[in-house]
């Protein structure tokens, strides 16, 4: 007499949660801007979280420079721009802490979407050094709008 083995089917296991994975968002808004050399191009999400907490993210950049494209709370930039003195200029190393171990190129595309966004504006004449506005709400609408120049 033979005996069949049967095997025993394992219950399916149970996926651990990922880290990594991408905050639920709903996009509210999709614009583009000049990167602050008017090189290229950012195309750029604002998004809403399920609390109703804005985010953003770039997307795309015509001049092909490496970013990061994951979302950055509004209340983490409205925090790291607050702290800046008054009478000291923001420039894109302010914005190095929200972006650790990412793409240096990040905080400079971070720092043209603010600037499209209202939330910072030109330090005197200085290129590439800006003031914060003070501003915590993005222009964002829910529709696409065209690069700023």
């Amino acid at each position: 007499m033979v005996k069949k083995l049967v095997k025993k089917k394992s219950p399916p296991k149970k996926k651990a949660p990922d880290k990594t994975e991408e905050p639920s968002l709903k996009i509210i808004s999709t614009s583009k801007c000049s990167t602050i050399s008017g090189k290229s191009t950012l195309t750029y999400n604002v998004g809403v979280d399920g609390e109703g907490h804005m985010n953003i993210r770039v997307l795309s950049n015509t001049g092909g420079g490496f970013f990061s494209n994951e979302w950055v709370p509004l209340d983490s930039i409205t925090t790291v721009l607050s702290e800046v003195p008054g009478d000291h200029p923001i420039t894109s190393i302010n914005l190095i802490p929200l972006f650790k171990g990412k793409s240096v190129n990040t905080p400079g595309y971070l720092l043209a979407v603010l600037l499209n966004e209202k939330l910072l504006k030109p330090y005197e004449d200085k290129k590439q050094q800006f003031t914060y506005t003070g501003s915590k709400t993005l222009q964002a609408k829910p529709s696409k709008r065209k690069a700023s120049k």
